[in-house]
């Protein structure tokens, strides 16, 4: 043997250089200092042990782990920073890339657990295509879910595969039959199970020695399946992450909102509507089909610096000011203006909506009026200029002199963020389990995050809907902290391929965590494309926010098409956020009838229940809009036809989907008109429809195949 050959064969035969991992060179010595045979006397067990190479020495040693691959999880948000959404009931399939060297077979399982259990649950994952594997469980509570993969190689799975092939080809396999019985053999087993599997040794003892038909009893169903509950795990992988799933209530998905002023149901604007009008209001609300009926700010406002009409800067004796300039020396964030009512008023309010089918959500504001009692108590909560004054709010050039923002770090933290808190769960006590969060943009994410978990882990029911109109990657990452919902882009996407290519990107992977709130106006937004299409317009824009998303809303007065602007801008003359309106809803021209049919139309299809599920069709004209939404089994689908013109009768060829139900395109489909009330049947792909504003401006059709 060669020196070199030596030096490689013991790391005791020479010297490692630490500088650079070689060997430093032997002393002399002869061949027969190292003899190429054992002694008599060294027998095999006294042969010499392996030795590792000098060269390990340096580095980690090989740990031989992740034989089975797993990669590409899905959904997995952010490497598993951030959750996805789904609600309570919801299949969740997760997938996944799973394969390993060789041709072993591979199995895998989803593990999965709610939070606050210690013990994993199971779920088998089965092979999909490619090596793409999918494994579904169901989210049976309002809870966050934790879930992550393992994958391994089957030896029984594999022995099967390969000892069927060889005796389908004739070969013999008295080997591998003794393969097969060892692996049963060596299994551990006890209860039920040792009882089966003496069962199936029973049976094989009773077979000759390499009796073929002893294959038959290795490959039975129960062998199967007690080799596969039993048997050997090899190699099993486990994915680095555990992952997480919100499991929210099924309003979070799934709703209707209905937006006032409390102050201005007393239908006389002169005087301060109080709770007991809004008591007298529920039944309009939920006739019109909604079941959330969201306030604005319900608390004491400020004087100091009050707003006028139409946001003058210098109110009148008797304007009531900005619900938003919240505190007075009523109270702040827990209390309610005093001409409402009181905190009884509040709960018998609260407990009537509940009787009607509506729940109500409150607008919450982190900003106060200068009057606010926070700011006497906790002057280090808020921002201070040199000359000691307090800092307004500003957004430059503007100023908001009748509100000031509270200050989240410094001497603020951490008591500011649990006042707030604390605020929250105030109104969750008092039955409040929805909150519209003004704003939250412009306050520190860490905050959010930390205040949505915490409520959340207390009260899961607890829903947060995020007024965020700003940045797409705020927006985004508002959702992935932890708001159920999110106000959306949706008011200014007009023509068709604006409304296609955002609907789409929302139901893709944005999905996962953001639910879209299509609310057709706000307060403090009046579309231009409102201001100026007249009563088909707003027919248009509560079709599309109601059949497109599985959540909407609507600020009151939509019903009767309301849309007087201050000239050149989205905002509202007469605006009612800075005085008491008396609404005439009853005006000839109202809406209300399409939108008591929406609402309707969305609680009778589940295809409307989800906005993942939109599929685009032709419709061979830019101002018409087809698209189909298909109910889970899609056994139907809810298909609509929409004339984004408001003002001229648009003539369009359109296609029916019936590829999607396995029809050819000669086939025939049953329709009923569902704002209409008629049937009929639709022979063939491409048909032809004229939708004039001043008959109708959409069509809503469910489709089935016949018989």
């Amino acid at each position: 043997m060669a020196r070199r050959d030596l030096r490689r064969a013991s790391p005791d035969l020479g010297q490692a250089d630490s500088r650079r991992g070689t060997l430093l060179p032997l002393p002399h010595c002869t061949a027969e200092s190292f003899p190429m045979t054992p002694p008599r006397s060294q027998t095999r067990s006294s042969a010499p042990r392996a030795v590792r190479s000098p060269r390990a020495e340096a580095g980690s040693p090989p740990r031989g782990e992740g034989r089975v691959i797993i990669e590409g999880v899905a959904p997995e948000i952010d490497a598993g920073a951030a959750p996805a959404k789904r609600v309570v009931g919801d299949l969740f399939t997760v997938e996944a890339d799973i394969f390993t060297d060789g041709h072993e077979v591979v199995r895998a399982e989803v593990l999965y657990r709610p939070a606050d259990e210690a013990r994993w649950r199971r779920a088998p994952m089965a092979f999909v295509e490619n090596d793409r594997w999918a494994g579904s469980f169901i989210l049976d509570r309002n809870t966050r879910w934790l879930y992550t993969i393992e994958g391994w190689r089957d030896p029984y799975a594999s022995w099967s595969r390969d000892v069927t092939k060889k005796r389908d080809a004739g070969q013999d396999i008295g080997l591998e039959l003794s393969e097969g019985e060892s692996m049963l053999r060596s299994l551990e087993a006890d209860g039920p199970d040792a009882e089966v599997k003496a069962r199936i040794l029973f049976r094989l003892d009773q077979l000759p020695y390499r009796d073929p038909s002893r294959l038959d009893v290795l490959l039975a169903d129960e062998t199967e399946d007690l080799m596969q509950r039993l048997g050997e795990r090899a190699n099993l992988s486990r994915y680095p992450r555990t992952l997480t799933v919100v499991a929210d209530r099924t309003a979070a998905r799934f709703s209707a909102w209905y937006e006032l002023f409390p102050r201005s149901q007393s239908d006389d604007p002169v005087r301060h509507g109080t709770f007991d009008d809004v008591i007298r209001k529920l039944p309009y609300v939920r006739d019109l089909g909604f079941d959330v009926l969201y306030f604005t700010p319900i608390h004491p406002i400020g004087r100091t610096n009050r707003k006028g009409r139409n946001n003058a800067l210098k109110a009148g004796p008797n304007d009531p000011g900005s619900v938003y300039a919240i505190g007075a020396d009523e109270g702040g964030h827990t209390a309610i203006h005093p001409e409402l009512g009181t905190l009884d008023d509040f709960d018998r309010l609260v407990a009537a909506a509940r009787g009607h089918g509506l729940e109500i959500a409150l607008d919450f504001a982190v900003q106060c009026s200068p009057d606010h009692p926070w700011i006497k108590e906790h002057p280090e909560w808020f921002e201070w200029r040199p000359d000691g004054t307090i800092r307004f709010a500003e957004n430059p050039p503007k100023k908001y002199e009748d509100i000031v923002n509270v200050h989240f770090y410094g001497e603020s933290f951490p008591d500011l963020w649990y006042a707030l808190r604390d605020a929250f769960l105030f109104w969750v006590e008092h039955g409040v389990k929805i909150f519209r969060v003004d704003n939250p943009h412009t306050k520190p994410i860490p905050f959010w995050e930390w205040m949505i978990r915490d409520i959340n882990e207390r009260h899961p029911d607890v829903l947060f809907l995020a007024e965020a109109f700003t940045r797409p990657k705020m927006m985004k990452k508002l959702a992935k902290i932890g708001f159920q919902q999110s106000y959306t882009y949706f008011t200014w996407r007009n023509d068709k391929t604006e409304i296609q290519d955002y609907a789409l990107e929302l139901a893709g992977e944005m999905g996962e965590y953001y639910r879209p709130n299509f609310f057709v106006n706000t307060p403090d937004i009046n579309p231009y494309y409102l201001q100026t299409s007249g009563r088909p317009g707003f027919i248009v824009r509560a079709t599309l926010a109601a059949t497109l998303s599985s959540v909407w809303g609507m600020y009151n007065g939509f019903e009767v098409c309301d849309a007087a602007p201050i000239p050149g801008k989205e905002e509202y003359l007469d605006s009612e956020k800075y005085e008491i309106k008396a609404w005439d809803l009853d005006q000839p021209w109202h809406i209300k009838d399409h939108i008591r049919a929406l609402n309707r139309i969305r609680r009778e299809y589940a295809a409307l229940q989800d906005f993942r599920n939109v599929t685009f069709l032709n419709a061979w004209n830019d101002n018409v809009l087809a698209y189909a939404k298909w109910a889970p089994d899609r056994s139907e689908c809810v298909f609509c036809l929409v004339n984004l013109d408001p003002h001229h009768r648009q003539d369009c060829a359109y296609e029916i989907p019936l590829w999607e139900f396995g029809l050819p395109d000669h086939g025939a489909l049953d329709v009923e008109d569902l704002l209409l009330g008629y049937r009929f049947t639709l022979h063939g792909k491409t048909h032809q429809i004229a939708l004039d504003p001043n008959d109708r401006s959409v069509a809503i059709w469910r489709l089935r195949k016949q018989g």
